[in-house]
């Protein structure tokens, strides 16, 4: 059974940083893509970052790019988004998400891609 389950989420003053583990069970890592993923309050789910665990290459949405970093561990089948000068804009519920992708040239970016998820971890930047 595939499980994804998040961590690391919390309240954080603007300009402060966190960093979110997605740890995975239940299938082969090497041969998957994990995408990050969040939904503000209202607003609709967006792509954040992704890597393709194969060669690790990896993808950033516009708005994060130059402040998360989404790094691997393979050895502990675990991915990581480091947050770095977040900003009240980037409160949401933050996901993970894997699908198999040996094949393709870059990670995918989009939600409908993503055939498992987890459970969403809480992150909340004051101002």
């Amino acid at each position: 059974e595939v499980q994804l389950v998040e961590s690391g989420g919390g309240l954080v003053q603007a300009g402060g940083s966190l960093r979110l583990s997605c740890a995975a069970s239940g299938f082969t890592f090497d041969d998957y893509a994990i995408g990050w993923f969040r939904q503000a309050p209202g607003k609709e789910r967006e792509g954040v970052s992704c890597i393709k665990m194969s060669d690790d290459s990896t993808y950033y949405a516009d708005s994060v790019k130059g402040r998360f970093t989404v790094s691997s561990d393979n050895a502990k089948n675990t991915v990581y988004l480091q947050m770095n000068s977040l900003k009240p804009e980037d409160t949401a519920v933050y996901y993970c998400a894997a699908v198999w992708w040996v094949a393709g040239p870059e990670p995918p970016r989009a939600e409908y891609e993503y055939d498992y998820w987890g459970q969403g971890t809480q992150v909340t930047v004051s101002s």
